[in-house]
């Protein structure tokens, strides 16, 4: 490895150890084994450094989430129990990055910088999603389905983390969630 890819599993580390706020340039250099110009000259910043490894984190996500061969048929009501089991099971996960998801999105504003790389990232994420549920490749995914059925999902993630993050005992476990899907679904039918 170079001291680019050096730099960004370091970073990787130093994020789940310290968190965003708390990791400093001098963390990641003793981690990555490198050189604090090595930051400058591969990723223009620190925070550039941490939002790229950040993302890179989230999309490794994806295999955990998917949980080997999905269940159910794609759009199903098992398939979105099976998929949420999965993405609940890396909550669980002791040193689990949603602590520090929650600790990015909690940051806002205060580094614009990297809430403009991850806003670009969340749309990608967007679409990502759609094909655990639906099947399909993302390349098939369209912009009406990213800006509907991905952020839709993506907004039933971010709560999931808030509430596995604040109380994890009270926290949904999937059934749950298919459960109240299921009454949502009903209640619009007029059942």
């Amino acid at each position: 490895m170079g001291h680019r890819e050096d730099l960004l599993e370091g970073a990787k580390r130093c994020l789940l150890a310290k968190g965003f706020l708390r990791t400093t340039a001098r963390d990641i250099v003793k981690e990555s084994g490198t050189n604090l110009a090595s930051i400058g000259y591969h990723y223009g910043s620190k925070d550039a450094l941490l939002a790229q490894a950040y993302v890179e984190m989230v999309e490794g996500m994806s295999d955990a989430f998917e949980g080997g061969e999905p269940r159910g048929e794609p759009g199903s009501l098992e398939r979105f129990t099976g998929v949420w089991a999965n993405i609940i099971g890396t909550m669980r996960d002791p040193g689990s990055m949603w602590r520090l998801s929650m600790e990015i999105v909690a940051m806002g504003d205060q580094l614009p910088e990297v809430r403009e790389h991850l806003a670009r990232a969340q749309r990608e994420g967007a679409r990502g999603i759609v094909t655990l549920f639906h099947g399909g490749h993302e390349d098939e995914v369209t912009d009406e389905q990213v800006d509907t059925l991905g952020y839709f999902y993506l907004t039933l993630m971010m709560g999931l983390m808030a509430q596995w993050t604040f109380d994890p005992k009270s926290a949904p476990e999937a059934e749950q969630l298919a459960a109240g899907l299921r009454r949502v679904i009903e209640a619009a039918e007029g059942k």
